[in-house]
């Protein structure tokens, strides 16, 4: 039986490798070993960022909403505010709510209404 040599796939997965690897400084970018430490250790990262950018996101839409609310009524409060919500039956999540806030003020103004309106029945 003939002998294979691997020269064909080895070079493709190293291509690969330093492909992924464009753009890093010094060694990092062109030699293999030090490239496949380098982009593995980035794959690591992205996959935990992926998670931490979701958090990071939701944080940053209740920042935005409680400021929303709070100029609109100084009285309420974001917590308050999402249990008005729900009391209201009003089922719009927080990113579509922080961009009501920040690009159409009069129609969370008006959100906010119902929200503290049904508060106001709730504690009647």
């Amino acid at each position: 039986m003939a002998r294979v040599k691997g020269g064909t796939t080895t070079h493709a997965r190293h291509k690969k490798v330093i492909k992924a690897a464009k753009g890093y400084y010094g060694r990092r970018k062109n030699a293999f070993r030090t490239a496949t430490q380098a982009v593995d250790k980035a794959n690591q990262y992205a996959t935990r960022d992926r998670k931490t950018r979701k958090r990071t996101f939701r944080a940053l839409w209740i920042q935005r909403i409680n400021a929303g609310v709070r100029a609109h009524d100084e009285s309420l409060t974001y917590s308050r505010f999402i249990n008005g919500l729900s009391l209201a039956g009003i089922e719009v999540d927080r990113k579509v709510l922080a961009d009501l806030a920040v690009h159409e003020p009069e129609g969370f103004a008006a959100i906010v209404d119902q929200a503290k309106a049904a508060l106001d029945k709730q504690a009647a």
